[in-house]
């Protein structure tokens, strides 16, 4: 189990047992999905700062996006073997062919 997958284990078991008061992850889930949507807009938006600006935060930056948007996955049902299994989907494809037949 690599390191994503162990943090993705740990934020379904703080939103399965978690404590709002202690944990983080769980106040996101108590908190409800805008919440959890607003702070992954807000890591996007610093994890771009950090690339135009800071270039010594993007890591940091990125793995505060990266945990945030784990947080909506699991909110949302979903997981990251969901996010695999659609990029091994687009695997070979060129971006601007995949884009293309995406429907509208």
């Amino acid at each position: 189990m690599d390191m994503l997958d162990r943090l993705e284990a740990t934020i379904r078991a703080r939103r399965d047992e978690g404590d709002a008061a202690t944990s983080y992850a769980a106040s996101l889930f108590a908190k409800g999905r805008p919440k959890i949507a607003q702070k992954l807009g807000e890591e996007a938006v610093e994890t771009v700062i950090a690339a135009m600006a800071q270039p010594d935060k993007i890591v940091s930056e990125a793995a505060d996006l990266l945990f945030h948007l784990i947080v909506l996955l699991t909110d949302a049902g979903l997981s990251l073997d969901d996010v695999r299994a659609e990029l091994a989907r687009r695997e070979g494809v060129s971006g601007h062919e995949e884009k293309a037949a995406r429907p509208r």
